[in-house]
């Protein structure tokens, strides 16, 4: 664990616009200082916080030698907090005030029990799978970024159709007539990707997923490739659609019908490049994973530190009435085995 000469150390990202996460944010601030962790903030978010801790601005270096970096909100939080994180080596732990909420680990209703089993050390940390993302034109590496979730190459707004070739491992796939294209790791199949009609991976799945959005192709299925593979997606183009004038209306100004234009890629839906025709994106298994703390509980049960299947039941409502669980034959010379998984009871209560 990270400190700073010997003391304990906590990072705190906070969604500020949402009333709950001040007032979530201010206890934990309190609660962390009561058991001697120094709490820092982003000096940014100071203001708005109003509470004793330690600013530090935002970038690479807010979490050097912090031990855990707390996040207040939803997803797209935690996906900021992540950059700052990253280059620190240190775990994210996310409070869920988003809607879905799949990166966060506990819920706002047991934040006291979060809080304490952080200061009691009671998490461990699970890698997770990144992406590098290299954008080239004419043979040139024009940027390079990365991504926890997906890369995406998406048509910009209000053109007709995306054309791109797709690659794998040096060797054309195919080429589509599209919204876009997604570059997705296990953690972010449940994000863009699933929303597009992708496939969920386990987050220890080792993979990238290739997911068209919206293609005008026979073969425009999800695929799932190796993670030491290499995809990329080349721009041909967008076809800019200019509006039609209607009787009595001017045309507005703008390009005309036919015009080519590029595309746009975003990472984790925060930072875009745009890509004139004939750039190429290449997407790469990341040098550097994202950490996330898994608390620690007992049971098998639905909510913060459950498994990934239980939180696909919790997250989506997914139906179980009606599961009983593996039955166990009984052990020689001695009772019947206890039937099903430990939380079982309370997953059948939970569905009554």
């Amino acid at each position: 664990m990270g400190s700073t000469e010997g003391k304990r150390t906590a990072l705190l990202v906070v969604h500020t616009g949402r009333p709950q996460a001040l007032s979530s944010a201010r206890f934990v601030v309190d609660r962390l200082a009561a058991a001697g962790v120094t709490v820092r903030v982003l000096s940014p978010e100071a203001a708005q916080l109003c509470c004793s801790a330690e600013e530090v601005p935002p970038g690479p270096d807010a979490a050097i030698g912090a031990e855990i970096v707390l996040v207040i909100g939803g997803d797209g939080t935690l996906l900021r907090a992540a950059e700052v994180a990253r280059p620190a080596g240190v775990p994210l732990l996310g409070v869920n005030l988003g809607h879905i909420g799949f990166l966060a680990e506990a819920e706002p209703d047991d934040l006291a029990g979060t809080v304490d089993r952080v200061i009691a050390g009671q998490y461990d940390v699970e890698r997770r799978m990144t992406i590098d993302v290299t954008v080239r034109q004419d043979g040139s590496v024009s940027a390079q970024t990365w991504a926890l979730n997906e890369a995406t190459v998406e048509k910009p707004a209000r053109v007709g159709m995306l054309e791109v070739v797709t690659e794998v491992d040096g060797r054309p796939l195919s080429r589509w007539g599209c919204d876009g294209v997604i570059a997705a790791t296990p953690t972010g199949s449940t994000a863009y990707a699933f929303s597009a009609g992708g496939p969920i991976v386990w987050p220890e799945v080792e993979a990238m997923l290739l997911v068209p959005i919206c293609a005008h192709e026979l073969f425009a299925s999800p695929m799932v490739v190796s993670p030491s593979s290499t995809l990329a997606v080349e721009v041909i183009g967008s076809s800019q659609r200019g509006p039609a004038s209607l009787p009595g209306m001017a045309a507005e100004p703008g390009p005309g019908r036919g015009e080519v234009t590029g595309a746009v890629l975003w990472c984790d839906g925060r930072r875009n490049i745009d890509l004139p025709p004939g750039s190429r994106v290449e997407v790469r298994r990341g040098e550097r994973p994202v950490l996330l703390a898994i608390l620690r509980r007992h049971g098998a049960g639905a909510g913060a530190g459950a498994s990934f299947t239980d939180r696909l039941v919790v997250k989506f409502g997914l139906p179980v009435t009606g599961w009983r669980g593996r039955q166990e034959t009984p052990a020689p010379g001695g009772a019947p085995a206890g039937r099903g998984a430990p939380g079982a009871e309370e997953a059948s209560a939970a569905d009554a």
